[in-house]
Formats: C-alpha cells, sequence, structure tokens
C-alpha cells in the first residue's frame, strides 16, 4: 500500500502523549524508507508503544496536534520492532540535545521566514527620503497568501512597567535591497502633505466654487497642503456621483469657469487641488431600441459594449467585470481599449485645461488596480487616494481586535494599482471606533508591535481621516464617536500616513482650534507618511507611542507622565498629551 510522506512525525509513548517532533527526512535516513515521488512505501502492520503521526507544518507551528492519521500501512513484526526501535533512538538523541539550541534554531528559522516576505515598508524601519525603498514599496506585491493570519490581541491590562519591558518592532534580518524596475511610482505627494476634503454632502447647494475661494487662505493659514473637491461633472445626482457627460463641468457646485478661477485661487496660495474621479459608473443619456438606458452622448458616444457584460440590467456586451458591481448605474467596462483611452484624455484634459495637481478614485472596488495605475502613469498626479471600501471583519456585533483581513484587502489593491496610490485607511478608522466605543486602546497595536491599520503594514500608502461626506455630514452611515475626537486627532496627526481633514470640523470654533494646533506641531516636529513609530504602552485604558524617536504622544483615561529629565510637555487636554524630546 502506498502512502503520502509525512512533512514530519510525532513520536507518542503507549497512551499517545506527543514527545520531539522528528522531520521527515530524518526518519527517511533511519528508517529506510523507500523514495518515491511524494509517496513512501512500507510493510509495516503495527506499532504498540511506538506510532507515527502525520503532522502539517511542525516547525511553523510550535505545536504538534494531537492527529492519529494513516501514515502507516501495516506487515510484519520484525520490521515494526526494527522501526520502533531506531525511532526511539532518534527520539532519545533530540532529547538529549541541548533545549536552549533548539529553541534557537527555530527562532532563526522564523527570522529568516519573516525577513523573506515581501514587505516593501515597515513602520519602524521606513526612510522618508530611502529612494531603494520608496521604489521597493511602490512596485512590492504584499499579497494575502505572503502575510500569514495573526494571532488576535487580548485586552492588555498589564501595569505600566510590565507593559515598559515589551520589546521595539521587529526589524527584518539585513540583506540586498529588493531588485525593483527603472519606473518609480509617486502617490503620496511630498510625503508631508495634510488634506483637507473640501465639502460635505449639503455643499451642491451654496455655490462652492464661490465659497471655496473665500476661504483659500483660512486653508493655508491652517497648513492644509492639498484640497479635495467634489465631482466637477455634470451628474443625475446633485453630490456628483452620478456622472453623465464628463466633459460637461456645469455643476450644481458652479460652471466649469467658476471652478477653474476655484483652482487657481486655492493654488495662488500655496495648496494643491485633487479632483474626485466618478469612472467606475456613467449615466447614460439616451435608450437604446429596447428602452434600456445604456447610450451615452457627449465627446465620449459609448454603448452597451462600454457597459460589463455583468451588468444584465443595463444590458452590457462588454468583457466581464474586474471589480464589485454598482447597481444604481451602467458599469464602465475598463477592459475596451477605447475605454481606457477616452478616460485617459479626458483626466489629462483636466490636468492641462482646468488645472487639477491630482486624484481621489471613487469606489475604486469596482473596476481592477491595474487600470488606476495606468490613469496614473499616463497623467502623472501629485497626491492619488482610492476609495476602498469593505466592512470589518465583526464577532457578532463587535469587532474584532484582529483586522489583518480587512487591511490586507486593501494593501492587495494597492499593490494591483502598482503603488501608485495610496488608499483611504478605512482599517484604522474603524479601529478608533471601538477603542473609543468599547475603551480598548490595547486594539491599537497589532501582534508585531505595530498600528493595526495599513497605516502598519504599508504608512506611506495610507491617508488616514476620521470623518468624511458618507460618514458624517447630514448621511451619517458611520459617524466617528465625538467623545473621542479629539484623541483620534491626536492619534492621527502624531502618526505616519497622510491625515485628510474633513470640511465640517472647521465649522466648530473648537475643533477648528484643535486641528490648527495640532497640523502646527506635526510640521514643526517633521512628522511625514514614513514616520517610525515605537508603542511603548497598548493597555486597555492607555496607549503610548514614541514617534521618530523625538516626539512622545498619549491617549486614554489613565494617567501618564514620562520621565522630565527627558521630555518636554508640548500640549495637552482632556486625556491625551503630547512631548518632545528635551
Amino acid at each position: 500500500m502506498q502512502i503520502r510522506a509525512p512533512r514530519a512525525v510525532i513520536l507518542t509513548d503507549s497512551i499517545g502523549h506527543a514527545k520531539t517532533p522528528v522531520s521527515a527526512r530524518l526518519v527517511r535516513q533511519q528508517a529506510g524508507w523507500n523514495k518515491s515521488p511524494g509517496l513512501y512505501q512500507t510493510n509495516l502492520s503495527s506499532l504498540s508503544s511506538c506510532r507515527a503521526t502525520k503532522v502539517s507544518g511542525v516547525g511553523r507551528s510550535r505545536q504538534a496536534p494531537q492527529l492519529r492519521s494513516k501514515t502507516v500501512a501495516y506487515a510484519g513484526n520484525d520490521e515494526i520492532s526494527k522501526l520502533r526501535d531506531k525511532l526511539e533512538a532518534i527520539a532519545k538523541e533530540l532529547e538529549a540535545a541541548n533545549r536552549d539550541s533548539f529553541l534557537g534554531s527555530i527562532a532563526a528559522e522564523r527570522a529568516a521566514e519573516l525577513a523573506a516576505l515581501p514587505i516593501r515598508e515597515t513602520t519602524k524601519t521606513a526612510k522618508t527620503h530611502d529612494t531603494a525603498q520608496h521604489k521597493a514599496e511602490s512596485h512590492g506585491k504584499l499579497n494575502s497568501k505572503d502575510r500569514k493570519p495573526k494571532k488576535q490581541m487580548k485586552p492588555q491590562v498589564n501595569e505600566l512597567e510590565e507593559a515598559e519591558k515589551r520589546p521595539k518592532l521587529f526589524e527584518p534580518a539585513a540583506g540586498p535591497p529588493p531588485k525593483v524596475g527603472e519606473e518609480e511610482l509617486q502617490a503620496e505627494g511630498s510625503g508631508h502633505e495634510i488634506l483637507l476634503q473640501g465639502f460635505n454632502w449639503e455643499s451642491w447647494k451654496q455655490g462652492w466654487y464661490h465659497k471655496l475661494m473665500d476661504q483659500a487662505d483660512e486653508f493655508a493659514d491652517l497648513g492644509i497642503t492639498c484640497v479635495w473637491l467634489p465631482p466637477p461633472t455634470d451628474s443625475v445626482s446633485p453630490q456628483g456621483y452620478m456622472p453623465g457627460d464628463l466633459y460637461n463641468l456645469n455643476s450644481k457646485y458652479g460652471s466649469q469657469e467658476d471652478l477653474k478661477r476655484c483652482v487657481a485661487k486655492l493654488q495662488s496660495k500655496g495648496l494643491k487641488v485633487l479632483c474626485d474621479i466618478v469612472i467606475n459608473h456613467r449615466c447614460a443619456q439616451k435608450q437604446d431600441k429596447n428602452g434600456i438606458w445604456n447610450v451615452f452622448g457627449g465627446r465620449m458616444a459609448w454603448d452597451a459594449e462600454a457597459i460589463v457584460v455583468n451588468d444584465r440590467k443595463f444590458k452590457g456586451r462588454g468583457n466581464r467585470a474586474t471589480g464589485d458591481e454598482f447597481a444604481a448605474a451602467p458599469n464602465i467596462d475598463h477592459m475596451q481599449d477605447y475605454v481606457r483611452k477616452d478616460l485617459t484624455d479626458w483626466m489629462e484634459w483636466l490636468r492641462d485645461d482646468i488645472g487639477f495637481d491630482g486624484w481621489r478614485f471613487d469606489f475604486v472596488r469596482g473596476y481592477g488596480g491595474q487600470f488606476v495605475r495606468e490613469y496614473v502613469l499616463a497623467t502623472e498626479p501629485h497626491y492619488v487616494v482610492g476609495e476602498y471600501w469593505d466592512s470589518l471583519d465583526y464577532d457578532g456585533s463587535i469587532p474584532r481586535i484582529n483586522q489583518d483581513r480587512h487591511r490586507q484587502q486593501t494593501i492587495d489593491w494597492i499593490t494591483a494599482a502598482g503603488g501608485a496610490a495610496t488608499a483611504f485607511d478605512v482599517t484604522t478608522k474603524g479601529v478608533l471606533h471601538a477603542v473609543f466605543e468599547k475603551d480598548e486602546l490595547n486594539r491599537l497595536r497589532d501582534g508585531e508591535g505595530r498600528p493595526p491599520g495599513v497605516m502598519g503594514w504599508w504608512p506611506s500608502r495610507a491617508t488616514t481621516f476620521l470623518e468624511n461626506h458618507d460618514t458624517g455630514s447630514t448621511q451619517g452611515h458611520w459617524r466617528f464617536p465625538e467623545e473621542g475626537h479629539e484623541q483620534g486627532l491626536v492619534y492621527l496627526m502624531t502618526h505616519p500616513g497622510t491625515p485628510c481633514l474633513f470640511y465640517d470640523d472647521l465649522l466648530e470654533p473648537k475643533k477648528k482650534a484643535m486641528i490648527q494646533k495640532l497640523v502646527a506641531l506635526r510640521q514643526k516636529a517633521g512628522i511625514n507618511c514614513r514616520s517610525e513609530v515605537y508603542i511603548k504602552h497598548a493597555q486597555k485604558f492607555l496607549y503610548v507611542a514614541e514617534i521618530d524617536g523625538s516626539l512622545l504622544m498619549k491617549i486614554g483615561k489613565a494617567k501618564y507622565e514620562p520621565d522630565s529629565q527627558q521630555w518636554k510637555a508640548l500640549e495637552s487636554g482632556k486625556n491625551w498629551g503630547i512631548w518632545q524630546m528635551a
């Protein structure tokens, strides 16, 4: 009878208690099993006091499950006795080995595995001006299959002295830099950007471009560097997210000429201006002969072939979709060459004629990230961010502490886009919700000692935020906990990634003053999208982190005072404080 070769065997005593794990190769050599591609042959009939048990991944999981798999076919007693004696001899030899040496070899193996993972940037080791690192993260792939699920964190309520003993972030073993192509993709602007979403859900009612022109000086004085404007195209919905003729820029926010003057005014104050690009779907201008709204007008005169074939509602005749469906309007087929050319020409026109400096891509779950990369390469924007939105992982109604699957999806989209775009760090927003709704600041450190969002895995590609026109404003789909707003701002403005502020927060004097204070502090400290983070404490009521070795911040209800000889107080408020190196 043929049997599959175990990757390792566990020696068990007569009552089944696991003894020392033995590699399959060692068993082959000592027991004399015949080699065969993926199979082994034997004539053994039984084992009495020693049994061979198949174990998957011994040396990785570090635990030997008490399995009794069919790894042996049985035959004569003489061979059983010989094999048993050999296996027991192996076991004694291994048990006599030095335990520390054995564990050390395992640790070295694990370190090598982690170092081999294609992680292009970590919050601990990232350097702002490291060109090789920048290229690596732009071209690197951080796929789900390469990243093992992390163990869920248990709430930590240790005393401060115990938390202080935690090791610093894991640093991969040194090695040659990864090989990358000559092309360098940039998405994060200067790396020191402060974004402002310059509208809310009701802005279309107020002659918005004129209002923003009047506030240009205010934005510059606050330290804002980029302003994100609403979708400029005429739209079925007044907010702009159901566009029709993409070249018609006379919208509810104002005319095309108003838009050009608004962009120029903001730029005159040193601000970059981002356009909201809605190209997952497009509303048709006419019906076909069957009464289906799938005939498009204007300079992009498409028909049903520009709609993905999965879109049955609008009778698409194009290729299969490369993303999720948007049910309210025809889903654009980005696989069509002429569609991509038309969209690229349009975006180049927005850049050259209207003056936009960068893009915010709406609903990027609807089409492949490779197309975003193509549009970005063609238009060379200053800053790019994509809206990749998905629900967090929950146990019932409670968000799980481990959100690695969630942030991995965002990382995968960024990778598909060739690192040519940042993405909104929805994971960090969700974690912060749970932190302040449940008073569980222990959630702010993952199993590797890093921040738990996209910020912790690929900080330069994380655009962080607390609120936007969907989650807040008059929609309020996922409003940030008011009691945690100040602490949430402190967290974002002292950590890596690029923070994106929300227009409505400028309408409240107290929040506006807080924003101005924190923006000035971030800029003075030189905190950027690749800043290093060392998390000193992450307990139920306390979170403390050191940024770039020169800034210390604290949030949470627990009292915390650092060594006054080492740290000088800068700013403080209810349940938060910030210090700089003395």
